[in-house]
């Protein structure tokens, strides 16, 4: 009796959770002080949930997580970097957003380290970024995190990207973009990916790392697992799908350089679209374009 009493007790309800839950965003957002610019829009209330969900709700840590994203985000600036700038990374087709979502929705960006093509960690690194901000422009309405899925095919120490370049990809996942990745698969990595991947877990926090999974080809396991998360007919066959991957690079491109006017008008600032002349260079250049600078936050 005690026991059942003492469980009443300590239960909460969701309303009340909720409650709780939007008084420590009001808390944070007072904590945060006056905004404005591109700092007051990208700390919306979602924004502020995100940082404090990946801060176990503690104002205090959130606040600090938030400033130092906001420090980031004005010296990196992200929102800024366009395709055309980052297009050669992306011939291979190494890194790239699908044309399907997961069975919730989401977005799905695929990562193929066997075709890597660059050996500069800082492009290596801007890709990845734009490929983020992406990401999260085109996630549906309701929809707040992306899924991973990295195929291994080809994979080798010599083509991988650096130590280096994947250790910042990390720590900014990790820093700037909490609770964005809903899970990230590892399809049929290779033994020699151990040594790797032991030298790059050493960077993963425990959140990050719980959303990690080895998936291989040929185990009932593995595709009872990708049958729960993905409709296979939409899912690539390098997958475990029925579907056919394939990149088009002039494509891919023509469909960058459109979200990026979409990216211009969402951060209050407008810009003309880079011409694709053809897929091998990414976006040429045919006109400078002229870009109307957003007032300083």
């Amino acid at each position: 009796m005690f026991l059942l009493r003492r469980s009443t007790q300590t239960q909460s309800h969701p309303e009340d959770l909720n409650l709780e839950k939007d008084a420590k965003v009001s808390e944070l957002r007072a904590a945060l002080g006056p905004l404005s610019g591109r700092c007051l829009k990208y700390c919306n209330d979602a924004c502020l949930r995100r940082y404090l969900e990946a801060r176990n709700w503690n104002v205090d840590k959130a606040k600090k997580m938030l400033e130092e994203t906001l420090k980031w985000r004005a010296t990196y600036k992200p929102e800024e970097i366009r395709w055309h700038e980052i297009a050669h990374e992306g011939e291979t087709g190494k890194a790239f957003r699908s044309n399907f979502h997961d069975m919730l929705g989401r977005t799905v960006l695929i990562m193929r380290p066997g075709m890597q093509n660059t050996n500069s960690p800082e492009d290596n690194v801007r890709h990845i970024v734009y490929l983020l901000e992406n990401s999260v422009l085109n996630l549906p309405e309701g929809q707040e995190q992306m899924s991973w899925l990295i195929d291994f095919t080809g994979f080798s120490l010599s083509t991988n990207i650096s130590i280096k370049a994947a250790r910042d990809i990390i720590n900014i996942l990790q820093s700037h973009y909490p609770e964005r990745l809903a899970m990230a698969l590892l399809y049929n990595p290779p033994k020699i990916f151990q040594a790797f991947y032991k030298a790059v877990k050493y960077f993963l926090d425990p959140k990050t790392a719980q959303k990690v999974s080895f998936v291989y080809p040929n185990s009932k396991s593995s595709d009872n697992f990708m049958k729960t998360l993905f409709d296979l007919e939409n899912l690539p066959c390098e997958f475990g799908g029925k579907a056919t991957l394939k990149y088009d690079h002039e494509e891919f491109s023509r469909m960058m350089a459109e979200d990026d006017v979409k990216t211009a008008k969402l951060w209050g600032f407008d810009e003309r679209p880079y011409p694709i002349m053809n897929g091998h260079s990414g976006a040429a250049v045919a006109q400078e374009p002229m870009p109307i600078s957003p007032p300083a936050s």
